[in-house]
């Protein structure tokens, strides 16, 4: 039976156990530059322990920003700080991944910390923002642009060379961000797409993004290093994306050698109401897993080791991705380990740490 600290191959990798490091912006890049600050935070988590450590949402442009802040790789310069970073996690026994992203209407905000407000495009550090429609994620924002085909055409072209880049940086996983209302999530919803072209109307038109950015990046990222997509798998709005669409898409998504379906959920729909307890959304992982026949990765509260460690136990999920617990505890899976009995290796820095 598999457990927490059971490894798990991927194509051709092998991660030691099925802790993995969730995507969490950090908001602290100047033109999209990783730093030490980045370099710490990421590496950090090899140090402590997990298998697989995912960077923050990476733009893919700069349009394709969260914030101004935010990290990105739609430029050759950006490849020599992550590759530092990518050498150093490598060097301490895990696995580096990149989540490669275009956040469409929520791009050209201020950071958390000074309000979040979204940046109008007259103004220092905003721009004027895509979407597959002309529809707000607030009504009180300014409505987006609607992408045309070349727009498509370009934001599928920023892709690719972006999991170039990522290649280059040393990245051994590429996580394609559709998820939580960023542009590729706003193409599947058909609350946020309301196109009349082959981009919408059905599940497949509104797949039709997210299924060419894959083509794109398979011609360019090796066949045997892993490729994950995260989803959100129920929009938690009547009418809007369901687990019922999320199987689907993963069915489509399978045999164009998508390995892992990383399942989150919301973050399309402002106001949606989310039934939030610890591990809410691993059901999500769990149904997509059993009824698409592929590996997933569960998130959403998992905090405890006993609760990890049990998902992995009951076939849940293959992976578990946690965030805010681990900036909590950039060590859990040391933690985790002696909770639970297993023994791992640790650094030869922290061994007489050792419990």
């Amino acid at each position: 039976m598999a457990n927490l600290f059971s490894p798990l191959k991927i194509k051709n990798i092998e991660l030691k156990n099925r802790v993995v490091v969730s995507p969490m912006c950090q908001y602290s890049s100047t033109d999209g530059f990783a730093n030490n600050w980045h370099l710490v935070h990421l590496g950090s988590f090899a140090t402590g322990g997990a298998s697989l450590i995912i960077t923050e949402a990476t733009a893919v442009s700069p349009e394709g920003r969260i914030s101004f802040a935010d990290l990105g790789i739609w430029k050759d310069e950006h490849i020599d700080k992550l590759k530092e970073i990518t050498s150093f996690i490598e060097e301490h026994g895990a696995f580096a991944g990149v989540q490669l992203a275009h956040a469409g209407r929520k791009a050209s905000h201020e950071q958390p910390w000074n309000g979040d407000k979204q940046i109008l495009p007259d103004h220092a550090n905003g721009w004027e923002t895509v979407a597959p429609s002309s529809i707000p994620f607030k009504t009180e924002e300014v409505a987006p642009k609607e992408l045309d085909k070349a727009g498509i055409e370009k934001v599928i072209a920023d892709f690719k060379s972006a999991a170039e880049r990522s290649l280059k940086a040393g990245f051994k996983v590429i996580e394609i961000h559709a998820a939580h209302g960023y542009l590729i999530n706003q193409f599947l919803s058909p609350l946020s797409n309301q196109r009349t072209d082959e981009y919408g109307g059905s599940l497949e038109n509104r797949s039709r993004l997210l299924l060419q950015v894959v083509d794109a990046i398979n011609g360019v990222w090796p066949a045997d290093l892993p490729l994950f997509v995260r989803i959100s798998a129920s929009e938690w709005v009547d009418g809007g994306w369901t687990i019922d669409d999320s199987i689907a898409l993963a069915k489509l998504l399978k045999p164009k050698n998508v390995d892992l379906i990383d399942c989150s959920s919301g973050g399309n729909t402002a106001g949606a109401r989310i039934a939030v307890k610890p591990g809410y959304q691993v059901e999500f992982a769990e149904e997509v897993k059993e009824n698409a026949d592929i590996l997933t990765g569960a998130v959403g509260l998992i905090t405890e080791p006993k609760q990890a460690d049990e998902i992995i136990k009951n076939g849940q999920a293959d992976v578990v991705l946690l965030a805010r617990e681990m900036l909590r505890d950039p060590h859990f899976a040391l933690r985790a380990a002696h909770q639970l009995g297993y023994e791992v290796k640790w650094p030869v820095q922290y061994e007489r740490a050792k419990w």
